[in-house]
């Protein structure tokens, strides 16, 4: 049973007992924080590696662009930091306003974005570049987590509870969509799945499960490189039932394939990569297909195995022992957009799903998926911070 208590003026703070507050100051989860850096390290030596044959085409060097990513790995660090120093209850307060201003970035995208890969994703201010469907994603999981804990007197009503949640949800996934899809598809499922634990009515979900299929297939439709990458996607699995391979479709997973294939069970050595020169961006996208390339089958389990630890810390250790409502459902949120973009990014390496794009946190080279990555475990530290006394 949920309470507020009258005192209490914080509309997201809501426990299940009052003697099951802990006012004390308690530390962050160190486990979290220790795997956190444990994956900026192996993918400061993986980027390294997979970056060597990148700077030769783009007339650089490798330590330059090393440099570039151990600074953006600092930066990250320092915005993780930050997060866990600021109580989750002010991020859920403006969270709105955060929000809407990812809005207007994300129209400026649309308008005035840089197009990469026939996408149009960032905006570019001289030599700075910058994502806003990152932003907008925190924006959007904090705000749903404020939205479900303020709600939950009338969690079931359609009309104050359900309808109001999705207007947000669809007007952010849908401004994200309509230049990458892959973010609003899994940004879309991440908000679906708070929503079940926030209490959300499961027929309410079920009409959402259909309105989403819908608006995917209309994105789909509507655009010839998401429908190629899906065709492409097919064809590849058919071709390698028929053990045959389309030199010119599914390129990507193809050549992934083969880097996880030369690993092996202990890989072909640390540097050692081959496939590094024929894969197209294998330090960000397909960096998983790298590291299993030379450190094997043992060095990627490694690597799932740490984004599990991740898993099992926010679900089991933070977010069933915080102090109110909001706190859990803010933990599940940071902790499911950190593991799931990991976890879709080994899949698409290793042909399980389409190629998408999504980047391995903390892993893949920086940029603004990176300071977000931050950000989601800074906050998700401080959750850790505030825990009830008796668990």
């Amino acid at each position: 049973m949920y309470f507020t208590s009258a005192h209490n003026k914080n509309p997201y703070i809501m426990a299940t007992s009052t003697e099951d507050l802990d006012t004390g100051k308690r530390g962050s989860d160190r486990v979290l924080l220790a795997v956190v850096i444990m994956l900026m390290m192996i993918g400061l030596v993986a980027v390294y590696s997979a970056i060597a044959y990148f700077a030769e085409t783009k007339d650089t060097t490798a330590g330059s662009l090393l440099m570039s990513h151990i600074i953006k790995l600092g930066i990250a660090f320092m915005v993780l930091l930050i997060f866990s120093k600021v109580d989750y209850h002010n991020l859920l307060r403006y969270s709105k306003l955060a929000l809407l201003l990812s809005w207007f970035f994300l129209i400026a995208v649309i308008v005035f974005g840089s197009t990469t890969f026939g996408a149009k994703r960032s905006l570019s201010f001289g030599s700075f570049s910058f994502q806003p469907s990152s932003f907008a994603s925190v924006a959007l999981l904090i705000h749903i987590s404020a939205l479900l804990a303020s709600k939950q007197d009338y969690i079931k009503d359609f009309k104050r509870s359900f309808v109001p949640i999705m207007i947000w949800v669809f007007v952010t996934c849908g401004l994200i969509g309509i230049e990458d899809y892959s973010t609003a598809a899994l940004l879309l499922g991440i908000c679906m799945l708070i929503m079940l634990v926030g209490r959300i009515s499961l027929l309410h979900l079920a009409g959402l499960i259909i309105l989403g299929a819908l608006g995917s297939f209309i994105l789909i439709t509507h655009s010839p490189e998401r429908q190629k990458r899906i065709d492409n996607y097919i064809n590849q699995v058919i071709h390698i039932k028929s053990d045959q391979f389309a030199l010119n479709e599914g390129y990507q997973a193809q050549q992934s394939q083969i880097a996880i294939a030369r690993g092996e069970v202990l890989g072909v050595g640390m540097g050692k990569s081959s496939q590094r020169d024929f894969l197209p961006a294998p330090y960000n996208d397909f960096i998983f297909a790298i590291i299993t390339e030379e450190y094997g089958l043992i060095g990627a389990s490694f690597i799932l195995f740490l984004y599990c630890i991740i898993l099992f810390r926010g679900i089991v250790f933070i977010a069933k022992r915080t102090i109110d409502t909001a706190g859990t459902l803010i933990a599940v949120a940071c902790t499911l957009s950190i593991t799931l973009y990991a976890f879709v990014n080994a899949a698409v390496a290793t042909g399980l799903f389409p190629v998408t794009g999504l980047p391995m946190p903390f892993v893949s080279y920086g940029g603004t998926s990176m300071l977000f990555a931050g950000s989601l475990i800074g906050i998700l530290l401080n959750v850790s911070k505030k825990k009830r006394a008796k668990s």
